[in-house]
């Protein structure tokens, strides 16, 4: 992830909180620029695999850690 990629920490918030902040921060980026998202509940895989069929980003990664999901989109141009 480069270094200048915005980080979304939503841990210790629940479904749909998560996608819901991830969509507004979404707005500042340019189409193309990347997002790490860090979320801890366990619907949040799930929520943004949909978020992103249903907007056009696309999920560039998700990784588990010590039940914390790091979550990258690169958002649709």
């Amino acid at each position: 992830m480069p270094d200048d990629a915005p980080i979304l920490d939503a841990v210790g918030l629940k479904c749909p909180l998560p996608v819901l902040r991830a969509r507004k921060r979404l707005r500042d980026i340019p189409g193309g620029g990347l997002m790490e998202i860090r979320a801890d509940d366990p619907a949040a895989p799930g929520d943004f695999e949909a978020f992103c069929r249903e907007t056009g980003h696309v999920l560039q990664g998700l990784e588990e850690n010590d039940g914390v999901f790091t979550i990258r989109i690169r958002k649709a141009r």
